[in-house]
């Protein structure tokens, strides 16, 4: 499914990020600081991930849940990818050298999106 840019400027202005998986740690939530959409794609920045690197091993879908006070909220699901080398992988440890240069890239998360939901209270 393609973002819309409604979504996309949502996700990238979000005050507040929150990836979920499940898997052998159970449902696992952390706060998420490194986002980008490109082509139709949400990448996240693994620099701290124990859990979530794990349960996504054991199961690829995943929840973004973003929001800005009580402006803008979604949730979107999809499938991840756990990239560890490649081209893409690289560009992101580089640009990360020069942004953080304090943190190590563990991985780049892409994720695939599958559904949006506008979870803004009402």
């Amino acid at each position: 499914m393609k973002l819309t840019q409604k979504v996309t400027d949502a996700i990238l202005s979000a005050e507040s990020k929150v990836l979920a998986t499940t898997g052998p740690h159970g449902v696992n939530a952390v706060p998420v600081s490194t986002v980008f959409v490109r082509d139709g794609q949400i990448w996240l920045v693994n620099y701290f991930f124990k859990k979530t690197a794990e349960n996504i091993q054991s199961d690829a879908r995943v929840a973004l849940t973003c929001w800005t006070g009580f402006e803008t909220a979604y949730q979107i699901k999809g499938e991840v990818e756990y990239v560890t080398a490649g081209d893409e992988f690289e560009e992101i440890q580089d640009w990360a050298a020069e942004e953080f240069p304090d943190r190590t890239v563990s991985a780049l998360l892409k994720i695939t999106p599958e559904e949006v939901h506008d979870v803004l209270p009402a």
